[in-house]
């Protein structure tokens, strides 16, 4: 647990020297966000504005990583917002977004690097991916849809729960 209370905040680094000279140094740095991907449709305009707006939110959320070259990651929040009337069904609109950043980090492997890029890289970009989500459906017509914090901690530690009973699974199959 003692390496746990080195970890650096983002943008610091380590001091080198001392006994710990031949570690790598701890890097992390996020160099950029942007939007990668946007869509909005809002299939049954104008009729859908005739009527009492009664949304029923369906949320799906994704995030995906991958290494772009060395010490450096590009990580994709993707968030999918379909808003039916909660009577009839009939669709008032369709909200997708894919957020990333691109991240330089250094220092970090294996399953603290993998938890890394699957819940601390995707804490910092939630925000961006809320606020354009919220301006895109606004934009549409709509009242703001104001996404609730997530928590990407727990979303990591149940992927991975579910990925060791896939492979539990897959070895018990096997025998």
């Amino acid at each position: 647990m003692a390496e746990d209370n080195n970890a650096q905040q983002p943008g610091a680094q380590q001091p080198s020297g001392g006994s710990e000279g031949n570690k790598p140094q701890l890097k992390f740095s996020l160099q950029r966000i942007y939007v990668k991907d946007i869509s909005f449709e809002a299939p049954n305009s104008p009729a859908v504005f005739k009527q009492a707006f009664k949304p029923k939110v369906n949320l799906d959320l994704n995030t995906k990583s991958s290494k772009i070259a060395d010490d450096q990651y590009e990580v994709v929040i993707k968030v999918t917002a379909q808003v039916n009337d909660s009577e009839t069904g009939t669709t008032s609109f369709l909200a997708e977004v894919e957020q990333a950043g691109l991240f330089r980090i250094a220092g970090i492997e294996g399953a603290q690097l993998d938890q890394t890029l699957g819940a601390f890289c995707p804490n910092l970009l939630f925000p961006y991916a809320r606020e354009c989500v919220d301006n895109l459906v606004n934009r549409g017509g709509f009242p703001p849809l104001m996404l609730a914090p997530v928590n990407f901690e727990a979303m990591y530690a149940q992927r991975k729960q579910r990925e060791a009973q896939q492979a539990q699974q897959a070895e018990a199959s096997t025998h």
